[in-house]
């Protein structure tokens, strides 16, 4: 069975935009620890190629080591080079077919559709192992991107049996809707890492919603 086939939610995690390796690794623990999570992505947007390799090296033992699987952001080639179990790529990044020939058959490769029907069925085609849809809700991540409907969840789940991802601005207060439309995955980053009351009782009330 691929990693990416779920029977229910599950969350993926997105590291914060701007994080110290060492200092992040125990809240990225507490976090792995506190829950079911099926990915954790890191995504270092216009990071020196070294100061990824460094922040790889500390967080990645820490995900495989609970069976989590580890993406690297945008990076097929240092995804390939530094062990990742896969890379998520964009519309502005290099091809899904171009991707594989980089990491291999055995490693995972997202695409970012947006609300584009059109680029998540072409992804799906191309061999992309997951497709992720949003933003749904307003987000520090993707801020000024126009929000889409959820109902393009529904209209996917149907569709496809390519696994879909929501994402931006995912909260434990705001997700229901998105687990009720059949998303399969549930990107969060500051809906983790700025709860107030830490990561992982934001991973503990997360389960609580997709256990319903």
């Amino acid at each position: 069975m691929s990693r990416w086939s779920a029977v229910a939610a599950r969350l993926y995690l997105i590291t914060p935009p701007a994080i110290e390796p060492a200092a992040f690794s125990p809240a990225l623990a507490a976090a792995l620890d506190a829950g079911d999570v099926g990915a954790v992505q890191l995504r270092l947007k216009g990071a020196a190629d070294d100061a990824i390799r460094r922040a790889v090296q500390t967080l990645i033992p820490e995900v495989q080591a609970r069976n989590v699987a580890f993406l690297l952001d945008d990076r097929a080639d240092l995804a390939a080079e530094l062990g990742c179990d896969g890379v998520h790529l964009g519309p502005d990044d290099m091809p899904c077919a171009e991707a594989r020939l980089l990491v291999g058959d055995r490693s995972s490769i997202g695409f970012s559709a947006g609300g584009s029907r059109h680029l998540a069925i072409e992804a799906a085609e191309a061999g992309a192992d997951y497709i992720s849809f949003g933003p749904f809700f307003p987000s520090t991540t993707k801020d000024g991107v126009p929000l889409i409907d959820v109902e393009i969840i529904g209209w996917w789940s149907a569709l496809m049996e390519v696994p879909c991802v929501a994402v931006g601005g995912v909260t434990a207060e705001n997700c229901a809707s998105l687990i009720e439309a059949g998303a399969d995955f549930l990107a969060v980053s500051a809906g983790v890492w700025r709860h107030p009351d830490g990561p992982a009782a934001a991973v503990r009330a997360f389960a609580k919603r997709i256990s319903g």
